[in-house]
């Protein structure tokens, strides 16, 4: 068996050789038109304002990790061969699609000023003939990662098999024929299929349909080529360790286990594809997709959830389940897998002190759990995507007011922490109000979305919809509260609400028209929202 070094060296011969084979096929934009690179103290003034008189160090919070998110603002170069602007989560040298998908959710609020979605671009202008998209691509070559690439042309295995012992292993498909052609890469570089959600949650905020129609296909192959090699023969999908890093779970799926994120990662690609379809009218896909997301549904209820414990499980290449209680469990609810008897027992496991309902919320691993540790990767430690996917969950099944503690738990303890400090962290502890023990300083990446994102979509509770030219204020503050440059669908507004003896007075300043509802001490109010200064009483 080669070593990894030698893997290397075969691998940039093969490179060098492969060199004339197109990537990017399916993307329409195939060069970088040179624009200058945002600066943080030009573009300041046109980056929403936040008003939250409630508590003044999140406004803070904000600022500083726009500061540090200009610092990772990146330009294309001739020798990587990226097509636009990107944002790197400054890990290393590579960029993630992982990280990727999540940062551009903060980013979308700096829209059009700033390169978020923009980012993922990059990812498309590399994607394979067969559809694959490298999870890891080297920011300085343009290259997928060495260890990634399936240089051996072997059927699907894993390069690391687990990340802390490094043994490999191949893919055993059970109970279906192994795929072929062989795939491009590995089993560790295809994991966490998130780019259509990235997108759909962009275009909530921009509502620009031009760019669904640009990704449509590059998303449409990269869903085909998952469910070519990842798709076990029970029908759900299979990972290693690089679905979670040093999960308890990893060892558990040596050889072709199946786990309950990935299966419902790829029901959510599916509703999400299906819902593109339907923006851009293309009916008979958009039913295609809906249904293989129902019949995928099913299988992951059927073969995945407990009844006993009521709570979704990984199975192992044979089936059974893996006795790990993870934060895998509450992908289905995004993907609207469970039933509302199901989501029910998932927030009670949420609201569960003994496993989940942590002084910081939500730990990677259930503290009842072996090997749990309260400052540990993905033993225990709390970062900003997966809370991320488990209140945009919550919301689908109506648990906003948990979505929005979730929200305001993590706001919270991510600003003490800045402010002792003076930075944000990659992860961070459970148990105690500190960083990760394994995490990166000035982490922005994904850690921006609780400044930012969280702080207005929870804090001042603003959620802008574009599908419906719809802007929905949950005002919560009992003080002064707004925000100013707020960009969505086309428009920019800003909103101050100052709560009076008599009620409450919103000053709202648009240059379009839109619809606001207003959510206030239980009472919902829309409002027509037209050019100009309009002054509200609630």
């Amino acid at each position: 068996m080669k070593t990894f070094y030698q893997v290397i060296v075969v691998f940039l011969f093969a490179t060098v050789c492969s060199q004339a084979q197109e990537q990017g096929n399916y993307f329409s934009k195939k060069q970088y038109v040179k624009t200058p690179i945002p600066v943080f103290s030009e573009m300041r003034s046109k980056l929403p304002v936040p008003i939250y008189d409630q508590d003044s160090t999140f406004v803070e919070s904000y600022w500083k990790t726009w500061e540090l998110a200009f610092k990772n603002f990146h330009e294309p170069t001739a020798e990587n061969g990226f097509v636009s602007q990107y944002m790197d989560a400054a890990f290393n040298s590579n960029i993630f699609l992982w990280d990727s998908g999540f940062l551009t959710m903060f980013c979308n609020y700096g829209h059009p000023f700033v390169p978020g979605i923009s980012t993922l671009d990059n990812f498309y202008a590399k994607q394979h003939a067969d559809g694959e998209i490298c999870r890891e691509i080297n920011r300085t070559t343009g290259i997928d990662y060495a260890g990634w690439r399936n240089v051996e042309n072997k059927p699907l295995f894993s390069r690391y098999g687990n990340r802390y012992t490094g043994k490999s292993w191949d893919v055993e498909y059970v109970g279906k024929e192994t795929p072929t052609p062989n795939p491009v890469l590995t089993l560790d570089a295809l994991n966490h299929p998130i780019l259509a959600w990235a997108e759909l949650e962009s275009y909530r905020i921009t509502g620009d349909k031009e760019r669904l129609k640009s990704v449509f296909e590059p998303l449409k192959q990269c869903y085909l080529a998952c469910r070519k090699y990842l798709e076990q023969g029970n029908g759900l999908y299979l990972t290693d360790w690089a679905g979670m890093d040093d999960s308890p779970r990893n060892d558990y799926l040596t050889g072709g286990g199946t786990a309950v994120d990935i299966s419902s990662e790829m029901v959510l690609f599916a509703r999400n594809l299906s819902e593109i379809a339907s923006i851009l009218k293309r009916s008979e896909e958009s039913r295609k997709f809906e249904k293989e997301a129902e019949a995928l549904t099913k299988r992951i209820n059927q073969l995945m959830w407990d009844e006993k414990s009521k709570f979704y499980f990984d199975l192992t290449v044979r089936g059974n389940a893996i006795p790990v209680k993870s934060i895998s469990a509450f992908w289905p609810m995004l993907a609207q897998v469970p039933s509302k008897s199901q989501a029910a027992k998932l927030v009670e496991e949420l609201e569960n002190k003994e496993t989940f309902n942590r002084v910081h919320r939500v730990p990677t691993l259930a503290a009842d759990q072996k090997g749990f540790n309260q400052k540990g990767y993905w033993t225990g430690g709390v970062w900003s995507p997966t809370n991320t996917m488990i209140i945009r969950g919550l919301e689908k099944y109506g648990y906003d007011s948990l979505a929005h503690a979730i929200a305001m738990n993590h706001l919270e303890n991510v600003t003490k922490v800045y402010l002792e400090t003076g930075t944000y962290w990659e992860n961070y502890a459970t148990d105690s109000l500190t960083r990760g023990a394994q995490s990166v300083k000035d982490f922005v990446g994904w850690t921006g979305i609780a400044p930012i994102m969280y702080l207005i979509e929870y804090a001042i509770g603003l959620k802008p919809d574009a599908s419906k030219n719809e802007l929905v204020w949950n005002i919560l503050s009992t003080k002064r509260c707004g925000i100013k440059n707020l960009r969505f669908n086309g428009h920019s507004t800003s909103l101050i609400a100052v709560p009076t003896e008599n009620g409450l007075v919103v000053n709202v300043v648009s240059d379009g028209n839109y619809n606001l509802k207003i959510k206030y001490k239980g009472m919902v109010t829309n409002e027509k929202i037209k050019p100009g200064k309009n002054i509200l009483k609630i």
